[in-house]
């Protein structure tokens, strides 16, 4: 089945465009309305008072091309059907709806079926007194050898050299020249390890192996130019950059990384991050993205793209627009780092001994450590399967410290603090911090005078509210509660049965109200306990032997 959200595949370029409309920010495009086949975005505050600058090509590439449709970029984008060229009938109705006497400028990427139909477009155009010219932007370098690069992401910023070009009045050779000098000096270079999905095709295995990248991937899903083996992000990005640095020679520049459409945000910083301490990191002026610019649906990979400045481009760069697409440069700098102080929260303590409270310790931890397997096995029927080793981690550091003669025994708050305080460092997920919640709330009441029952039912308290679970939501708690409840009477075997009726009784709760089980339908829950309920009664148990 195909990985893709759509309703109807012949409308589906049709229903994106208004969708895309519907959602500008700047309420300042429309469509032509003149044929569902023809697809033209175009400025709705267009006065034709100035040189037009169109782009276009296949759709799949979002945001681009109408994205970058507005104020300070383009007049119009004309879009074709996923990866195909748009036809010369809604190429030549664009020029013609937004075309006045200062003429009109296309810029195309270099694909056969964009230059034939914006090409063959404004030949007709001129037929109708129309003054046209066109540039064609073929920024890939991953054949050097090939005679016709691709147009590529650096399209991008051509198309914000000429729209600001147009934006300030030039003449529309002034914006051609301007435009093709930006061509000139213009390099990319892509890398994807999947290739994208199409939209009610069914899914193929990847001709990408794990583990390898394709250098130079085409953003229409053709075979890239070499394998790279290797996912590694700095490796990837040397291997970019060492090319374009080649191309462009020394000299500042702007660069732009491209999200090729299934790169997650993190590994987007990732690679930025990679790129700022690369070789070509004392070159960059201006840095463009991370982001989505021109895509190749969901395709998982990115792209670099590398301008050589000078004043009119960095000029043009950052001048404002009213676009959906276009994302502002960032001055290039090195990241910026505020010294500080470190909090460390440590409980300062004098080891100590204590006989009973040592086979209590000794006791507690040795029965978690005993149930890992146990509760792992519990908790892989309503969660994720860790709750044993989760708690095996926490016993297993106090019982070597034990062990080491490393915990203060014969003081009782300290050593609840302690034990909270190493709980938060080596159990993982929620329940190291609901336990250090726990251990540390009772401790610091211990140290105001309060009994230790009375303290550990006001740990209990802190963990509810922090955490959120209560009595009956199938979680510890319900073997907890009960157990301390009893211990404030002084009865430790009454403390253990109640612990123990505790976790029995969560084996039939339809539901749990906290943790990840919260998360599962009733019929996995039936008839199995809570694993952090039996951990409890186990351990009381082991306490009242």
């Amino acid at each position: 089945m195909s990985r893709f959200f759509f309703n109807d595949r012949e409308q589906l370029v049709n229903d994106a465009i208004e969708g895309m409309l519907i959602s500008t920010p700047h309420a300042n495009l429309a469509r032509l309305d003149i044929d569902p086949a023809i697809r033209v975005v175009a400025r709705a505050d267009w006065d034709k008072s100035r040189v037009a600058v169109i782009s276009g090509g296949g759709s799949g590439h979002e945001p681009a091309h109408a994205g970058f449709v507005g104020k300070g970029m383009l007049t119009a984008a004309v879009c074709g059907d996923l990866f195909a060229s748009p036809s010369v009938d809604a190429v030549l109705n664009a020029i013609m709806a937004v075309t006045g006497e200062h003429g009109c400028l296309l810029i195309v990427k270099n694909y056969t079926g964009d230059r034939l139909n914006f090409g063959l477009a404004a030949e007709k155009a001129k037929g109708y007194g129309l003054n046209v010219e066109m540039v064609i932007v073929a920024d890939d370098i991953a054949l050097p050898d090939n005679k016709q690069p691709r147009g590529i992401a650096g399209t991008v910023l051509v198309h914000k050299i000429a729209g600001y070009a147009a934006e300030q009045g030039k003449s529309l050779r002034e914006v051609r020249d301007l435009a093709q000098q930006a061509c000139d000096n213009l390099w990319s270079l892509g890398v994807a390890m999947r290739t994208c999905s199409l939209p009610g095709s069914d899914e193929e295995e990847g001709r990408i192996q794990q583990g390898q990248v394709e250098l130079g991937l085409g953003i229409h899903g053709e075979p890239g130019a070499s394998i790279v083996n290797t996912q590694n992000s700095k490796t990837i990005i040397d291997t970019l950059v060492k090319p374009l640095q080649e191309q462009a020679g020394a000299g500042r520049l702007a660069v732009m990384i491209n999200n090729l459409g299934g790169v997650s945000a993190l590994e987007m910083a990732q690679l930025t991050k990679e790129l700022a301490h690369s070789a070509v990191k004392d070159q960059i002026d201006w840095l463009i993205g991370p982001a989505t610019l021109v895509s190749s649906l969901d395709m998982k990979g990115f792209s670099l793209s590398c301008l050589k400045l000078n004043d009119t481009f960095e000029q043009a760069l950052n001048s404002p627009v009213e676009t959906l697409g276009w994302q502002k440069p960032v001055a290039f700098a090195p990241m910026r780092t505020v010294s500080h102080e470190v909090v460390r929260d440590k409980v300062e303590f004098t080891p100590s001994d204590n006989a009973q409270i040592a086979a209590w310790v000794g006791a507690a931890t040795q029965t978690l450590l005993d149930l890992e397997n146990r509760l792992n096995a519990l908790d892989a029927k309503v969660g994720d399967g860790d709750t044993g080793s989760t708690f095996a981690q926490g016993a297993k550091e106090i019982a070597q410290r034990l062990a080491q003669k490393q915990l203060p025994l014969n003081d009782p708050a300290k050593l609840l603090l302690l034990v909270g305080e190493r709980l938060a460092t080596v159990m993982g997920g929620s329940s190291g911090v609901l336990m250090s919640i726990f251990f540390t709330a009772a401790g610091q009441s211990l140290l105001e005078g309060k009994t230790v029952p009375e303290s550990l039912l006001s740990g209990l308290a802190q963990m509810k509210h922090y955490g959120g679970a209560a009595p009956g939501d199938r979680t510890l708690i319900d073997a907890l509660q009960p157990a301390l409840e009893a211990l404030q009477q002084g009865d430790i075997q009454a403390a253990a049965q109640a612990a123990q009726q505790g976790a029995e009784a969560t084996a039939s709760m339809h539901k749990a109200g906290a943790g990840r089980s919260s998360y599962v339908n009733k019929e996995n829950l039936q008839g199995v306990t809570d694993p952090g309920a039996v951990a409890v009664a186990e351990v009381f148990k082991a306490l009242a032997k």
